[in-house]
């Protein structure tokens, strides 16, 4: 016979799960046999977390309103120490760093992340890192308290599925994003702007002559070049841009339009601006290529000289191309004919012989 407080502990391994988990879930149809209550909006889901208790909280991001860190602040306050996991999207992940970094009254909006799809005993595995020894899951039975494990060992698989996480998504060398990620981040965030009437921009780009700076210094003064090249990418860059290499002295960088920072206008001047590249995406690429242009050659050797460039390609959704094959195509084939008319130039699509370096950006901000 069960008593009172086995009931008790038994209610408390219970998750909640706010939004569509159809979106985020690989294996939705799982929940319902699992010990979950889901909640299809904010509003119901305080409810129910002011008048039960719960051991995680998994929140999709997918379709949330802009007003997500008011929402996630107040269940914080009525969840009773409930860890709370935002399930986002790729393009989702700099407002999911935001929200997770970010802290009210001492504590942090959200406990941690995860970029989606997932399979939902991944999920639930995550939750048992942030709380060892409380949660643990499979596909046939339910969530059950387990022993609790030391705490060295379940931080050394953490931080093991940490690695295995950026492996998949990072770029060894430079620690940007790499080619697989940025492909997948493009065409969700190519979606996402074709059902909002967003605005997304490709840049391609690499770095002029580094087999020169390869043959003369050795390949550990180009990989120097590289990190550099990626950290004033960066810098120039705003919070939620995403830049990547591609493969060798190759990168990417996809601007886009923040949902949590929209612009004021209405939905007709939005139109309008799809006729031409977005001017904000310009000015940060002009300003890179003049950033770059100052980097200091001396942290080569002693005898290191010149002036480091790059050459690059502009294309823009919808304007150049309806998804991320065409995108990089035609910004491909800007980057050539950058490289093909001298180089240390960047060239917007539909715009033959024409650098960047020749267009105004009325109306960007040039303060930071």
């Amino acid at each position: 016979m069960k008593s009172s407080n086995s009931a008790t502990d038994e209610n408390n391994q219970k998750i909640l799960l706010i939004g569509d988990i159809g979106k985020v879930f690989l294996d939705a149809g799982v929940v319902a046999e699992e010990r979950c209550e889901v909640c299809p909006n904010m509003l119901d889901a305080i409810e129910a977390a002011a008048k039960n208790s719960f051991s995680a909280i998994g929140v999709v991001m997918f379709g949330a309103s802009a007003r997500l860190s008011s929402a996630l602040k107040v269940l914080r306050e009525v969840s009773s120490g409930a860890k709370i996991i935002l399930l986002a999207q790729m393009y989702e992940e700099p407002v999911a760093i935001r929200l997770v970094g970010s802290a009210c009254n001492g504590t942090s909006t959200a406990d941690d992340y995860l970029i989606c799809p997932v399979n939902f005993s991944y999920f639930v595995s995550r939750i048992s890192y942030l709380e060892p020894g409380v949660l643990g899951a499979s596909r046939d039975v339910s969530i059950r308290a387990e022993p609790a494990q030391p705490v060295g060992v379940d931080r050394t698989i953490e931080m093991k599925i940490r690695e295995l996480e950026k492996l998949a998504t990072e770029d060894d060398l430079t620690g940007l994003k790499n080619r697989r990620y940025i492909w997948e981040f493009s065409r969700q965030i190519i979606e996402r702007a074709r059902k909002e009437n967003g605005r997304v921009t490709l840049l391609v780009f690499d770095i002029d002559n580094l087999k020169h700076y390869n043959d003369l210094y050795g390949h550990s003064a180009g990989d120097t070049i590289l990190k550099q090249a990626g950290v004033l990418m960066q810098r120039c860059c705003r919070k939620h841009d995403v830049v990547g290499r591609i493969g060798g002295d190759e990168f990417a960088v996809v601007f886009w339009d923040d949902p949590q920072l929209k612009t004021v206008g209405t939905d007709s001047e939005r139109r309008s601006t799809s006729a031409d590249h977005p001017p904000e995406a310009i000015f940060i690429t002009k300003r890179f290529k003049r950033e770059i242009e100052k980097t200091d050659l001396n942290l080569l050797d002693s005898q290191g000289e010149g002036v480091l460039t790059i050459s690059g390609g502009l294309a823009s959704f919808p304007r150049d191309g309806l998804t991320i094959e065409e995108l990089f195509r035609q910004a491909d084939r800007a980057l050539l004919e950058a490289k093909r008319s001298g180089k240390n130039r960047i060239y917007l699509v539909g715009r033959s012989q024409s650098d960047i370096s020749d267009i105004e950006c009325p109306g960007v901000s040039k303060r930071r």
